[in-house]
């Protein structure tokens, strides 16, 4: 079997840093080195006894560039990619003006399978290896997704998105006809090559009570899959979904109640919650998604990470494209950084570049698989030019450590600073492209 070696600065997290002092809590080689085979990492460590142990590999030599696992987003919208920066308007109301008549060109298997591919390119140019994606309504969208990551070799997560009200009627299906169709996409797709499925009521506006049965029943029928959806975005959503459901505690409770919240259950934005919602989330080990460029974007309110860090609540990071602004995620560490910081909350470097890489991996049960390049994981690598331009070469004279290194790549970083991604051991960043 052929061997790869990559030679560079590497950096492993093996646990959460607990603050700026816990450098045990990952693997930090200056002269560094993992060996790739079949997909899978050989070995990691110093540079002289990897090589050692590797007779034959090709070698590539990144150095000083800096080796991480590659970023992991966990909740971002396929479809959305070409209303990504349209012009003024809040959660609801971008919704029906842009993202649903986006959505019912998905229709077109055709125009879903290039935008498919133009959409896993982008997250590769930006050193994302892996996501939870939202598909449309339609399942050949769904099917362009899926097809387009296994052409990749990707670890993706997705599904179709369930909605039969508040859409437009192309975009509307049934109770019957989405648990049918994500029925026989799960069968298809789930568990085949590095594909989940993720049950996926788009949220409780676009769902009746009928659908989100459907959906709580196709959850308890595939255990192995994910669930992901919207909870507690915008103070208008919020009212809207208590006036559809009267009966419901709180809006957690319309998904509470028909069994959608588990250690599976991923929840975008989760920012104005109530104290008993924060309880059921505790209870459940559920995952809120923190989405800072899109509840920045859209004047959605400000994600209480260390509000819900304090109950044990393990939250994941995500891009929310294309409510979201950029595909990166070092932007996306960028504003929240910014997030926090307005609340008194630190994000410390060594916790956030953890947080994008092994703790959204934690939050989809994944930790062995990715987020990691411990021997025996899967060989996604991203890496990394903190000098990659004028300006960040000219901070980077004054810089002394590793942390203030990772500081700058989270806070003037893009896909310019992504030298290569790694997806299953093969280079897939084409070198013409910054």
């Amino acid at each position: 079997m052929e061997k790869t070696l990559l030679r560079g600065r590497v950096l492993n997290f093996r646990r959460e840093p607990q603050g700026p002092e816990d450098t045990q809590s990952f693997d930090y080689f200056e002269d560094g080195a993992l060996v790739m085979a079949g997909g899978v990492i050989e070995a990691v460590g110093p540079f002289e006894t990897v090589s050692a142990q590797a007779a034959g590999a090709t070698v590539i030599d990144h150095r000083p560039n800096l080796l991480m696992a590659g970023f992991i987003d966990l909740h971002l919208h396929f479809p959305q990619v070409q209303v990504i920066a349209s012009w003024g308007a809040q959660l609801l109301d971008w919704l029906n003006n842009y993202t649903f008549p986006e959505e019912m060109r998905y229709g077109d298997a055709g125009h879903a399978d290039a935008m498919a591919g133009a959409f896993l390119d982008q997250l590769i140019g930006h050193g994302t290896t892996s996501a939870v994606g939202f598909c449309s309504v339609h399942r050949g969208s769904v099917d362009a997704y899926f097809s387009q990551a296994a052409q990749r070799d990707m670890r993706m997560i997705g599904g179709k998105v369930m909605m039969d009200r508040n859409a437009p009627e192309g975009l509307c299906d049934t109770p019957q006809a989405s648990y049918d169709d994500s029925k026989a996409l799960i069968g298809k797709w789930h568990g085949r090559g590095r594909a989940s499925y993720a049950v996926t009521p788009r949220f409780a506006i676009t769902s009746t009570p009928e659908q989100l049965e459907m959906a709580g029943a196709l959850a308890r029928e595939h255990p192995g899959c994910y669930v992901q959806t919207h909870l507690s975005e915008n103070r208008d959503e919020i009212a809207h979904t208590l006036e559809l459901y009267p009966k419901a505690r709180d809006y957690l409770d319309v998904y509470q109640q028909v069994g959608l919240l588990s250690g599976r259950s991923l929840l975008g934005h989760s920012i104005h919650l109530e104290p008993r919602e924060i309880d059921a989330l505790a209870e459940s080990g559920a995952h809120p998604v923190f989405c800072p460029t899109s509840n920045l974007f859209l004047g959605s309110g400000l994600f209480d990470e260390g509000g819900l860090r304090a109950r044990g609540i393990v939250s994941g990071i995500a891009t929310d494209i294309g409510a979201g602004t950029s595909y990166s995620m070092l932007q996306t560490l960028n504003e929240g950084y910014k997030i926090l910081q307005l609340q008194g909350q630190a994000l410390h470097p060594y916790r956030a570049f953890h947080w994008i890489t092994r703790g959204n991996a934690v939050a989809l049960g994944l930790e062995d698989r990715i987020g990691t390049l411990a021997a025996g994981s899967e060989a996604d690598v991203v890496v990394l030019d903190a000098r990659a331009t004028p300006a960040m070469a000219l901070r980077m004279g004054r810089v002394e450590t590793l942390a203030q290194e990772l500081f700058v790549l989270m806070m003037m970083g893009d896909d310019r600073a992504v030298a290569q991604t790694y997806v299953a051991g093969r280079a897939m960043k084409p070198a013409n492209r910054g």
